[in-house]
């Protein structure tokens, strides 16, 4: 990528200068950094082209939460106004530089709370149906699918997968519609919410951001930033509240959005070993990857804990 270019496409300044390489790279994407005269960027570069159309309520609601005051990186748009820029043979989008540190699921549930509800609370709805991806389960046919093509094929994982089959099953009876929608950021896992070097903390990648419920994503910030310790349970808790978030985990419904999203991100993980590409190019990834969900499952006694410590909280 030309460093030049780049500046000059979103007015970023002069003297530009990239990064040697990546900086940090996810599953869509991976990020430079650019020096200019007038500060440091985030360049992201997406692995598969993405119009214009698909990305814009996502970068509203971003650009709506950045100025009600959460901490989030500012969008950088294009002279003539789009998100995107074509680099050379790259896809980019560019945000402003923070100085992040790195994923910490420990990080102070106090402060965890606190930014999910500011979050939840920016004046911003977007309307239209809930993704599929958060709301629909992978079902019995497909994970039996899966386990029987990974035995075949000697993933590494097969057996732990074929373990936890009718764990997740039983989990995906728990799904139930979404009821108070928003507009949710819909990927507030550890490595999203991040601590800055100032102390704070930072959330970032909103381009999965749509139509949720906020008590559906509560949990799901719950069970990453919480699992089994139920003081951490209640410390965020109370900040969310505290701070005027509108969500409430009551049930196991609540838990929903976290069982179909953790359910579908499995089964791409699963299907990307069989079938390497862009997003996950070596096998290795693609275990790694399912290693995040089989390493400490979502199972019903964990999730009906988190239940227990917010009740218990309560009364």
């Amino acid at each position: 990528m030309d460093a030049r270019d780049i500046a000059a496409q979103f007015d970023l300044g002069a003297g530009a200068k990239l990064s040697a390489g990546p900086v940090a790279r996810g599953r869509q994407g991976a990020v430079w950094r650019l020096e200019t005269s007038d500060g440091r960027w985030a360049v992201k570069v997406l692995f598969q082209p993405v119009g214009e159309d698909e990305v814009r309520p996502a970068t509203l609601f971003h650009e709506a939460a950045h100025a009600a005051g959460v901490p989030t990186p500012r969008v950088c748009r294009t002279v003539t106004g789009t998100v995107f820029a074509r680099v050379g043979d790259a896809h980019v989008r560019v945000y402003e530089w923070k100085d992040l540190k790195e994923c910490d699921p420990g990080l102070d549930p106090a402060l965890v709370g606190e930014v999910v509800a500011a979050v939840h609370q920016v004046p911003w709805t977007e309307a239209g149906p809930v993704h599929p991806w958060y709301r629909e389960p992978v079902g019995p046919d497909r994970w039996d699918e899966l386990v029987g093509q990974l035995s075949a094929a000697g993933a590494p994982f097969a057996g732990r997968l074929a373990a936890l089959r009718d764990e997740l099953v039983a989990l995906e009876s728990w799904l139930e519609p979404p009821a108070a929608l928003r507009t949710c950021h819909r990927d507030l896992w550890a490595d999203n919410v991040l601590p800055t070097a100032d102390g704070g903390v930072c959330v970032i990648d909103w381009e999965n951001s749509g139509p949720a419920d906020p008590s559906q994503e509560l949990a799901c910030v719950l069970f990453d930033f919480a699992r089994t310790d139920p003081g951490r349970v209640r410390a965020l808790t109370s900040a969310y509240r505290q701070a005027g978030g509108p969500g409430d985990v009551s049930r196991r419904g609540h838990f929903a959005m976290l069982i179909a999203q953790l359910g579908h991100i499995t089964e791409i993980a699963a299907a990307d070993w069989l079938h390497p590409n862009a997003r996950n190019r070596r096998r290795e990834d693609s275990a790694a990857w399912i290693g995040e969900v089989l390493a400490e499952p979502h199972t019903r006694a964990l999730l009906d804990g988190l239940l227990r410590a917010v009740d218990s909280h309560d009364r």
